[in-house]
């Protein structure tokens, strides 16, 4: 009995070495689950944070939030219907969005609404902002709120009357403003489609190259044709394939050469409100991004509006010399 007893506890001994082998073995493996986990939780979110960054560069945020601090605010931006103050949107608490939740923040790019439950100014372009997917929307969040703060309060907008009256933009909404998700032309091409995308929802091209009513709502019929008044008094051009007054004239390459670098056609180079767009938004899109801008911006319809006659002033100036 004593001999089998010695077996039993000899054999009682391996299966625990054994059983505690196997157990590192699986303490080894999970740790290194764990630390493949982490690197992954670590990579997704700065995956995220790229995705946001370019999400940020191609909504073209820093040209209305930034005067001389990152998204600090600070920055007028006159109109015809007075002047506007762009908002602090870094994550500080009290002046910017640090205390702003992610729907908080996806309420107010597509629905134009603030957490205090207050429609904003569609200065603020959430009429095109409204298209971004929501996956867009999230890593653009998430990228704010990584940015530096600032303490800088915001200044109020200083608007000619009615304007002034900010409870008339609901009004102004309900016959003007379509809250809703960017969706595809199934009968246009995938780049075509993200052509358009980037045109009506991030870069919000529309904003300010369609001419306004006088209650500031964008006239569809005159999509991208220019504008003799825009932000801070400027002319803004006809980007329509229009041979006369717009971009007809130009080549593929030559408005994605201009994209890219600011070159035009002719050799000059741009000026003014553009050039501030093109450095802080279009130069720094991807390639594919740049030509599917270019095939959308040449497939719009072509509209017809001579800038240089329309908005001209009168001159008179002959009839006392």
């Amino acid at each position: 009995m004593s001999y089998r007893k010695s077996l039993s506890n000899v054999a009682m001994n391996n299966l625990q070495g054994v059983g505690l082998f196997h157990i590192k073995i699986l303490a080894a493996i999970l740790g290194l689950a764990g630390c493949i986990c982490g690197m992954s939780i670590a990579l997704a979110s700065e995956d995220l944070l790229e995705h946001g960054k370019y999400v940020f560069y191609a909504a073209g945020c820093i040209s209305c939030h930034t005067r001389d601090q990152l998204m600090a605010g600070g920055r007028s931006l006159d109109t015809p219907f007075g002047t506007f103050f762009p908002p602090n949107v870094t994550p500080q608490r009290e002046y910017g969005i640090g205390a702003w939740t992610e729907m908080d923040f996806v309420r107010a790019l597509r629905d134009g609404v603030s957490p205090q439950g207050e429609d904003y100014y569609p200065a603020f372009p959430y009429p095109s902002y409204t298209r971004m997917t929501r996956q867009d929307m999230h890593a653009l969040y998430a990228y704010l709120m990584a940015l530096p703060t600032s303490s800088r309060e915001n200044q109020p907008h200083n608007l000619r009357w009615p304007y002034s009256y900010r409870s008339m933009i609901s009004h102004w909404k309900a016959g003007r403003f379509a809250p809703g998700e960017f969706s595809a032309d199934p009968g246009k091409s995938p780049q075509w489609n993200r052509g358009a995308y980037i045109a009506s929802a991030l870069g919000h091209c529309s904003e300010c190259h369609t001419p306004r009513d006088d209650l500031g709502a964008p006239r569809g019929d005159q999509y991208l044709a220019g504008v003799c008044v825009g932000p801070d008094g400027r002319q803004i051009p006809n980007i329509t394939p229009d041979r006369e007054t717009g971009i007809g004239g130009w080549t593929y390459e030559g408005l994605k050469t201009f994209l890219k670098k600011g070159r035009k056609p002719n050799g000059g180079y741009s000026e003014s409100l553009i050039t501030e767009v093109l450095g802080t938004s279009c130069m720094r899109l991807t390639d594919y991004d740049l030509e599917s801008l270019a095939i959308y911006l040449q497939s719009s319809p072509p509209i017809h509006n001579d800038l240089g006659t329309l908005c001209a002033p009168f001159d008179d100036t002959f009839m006392y010399q």
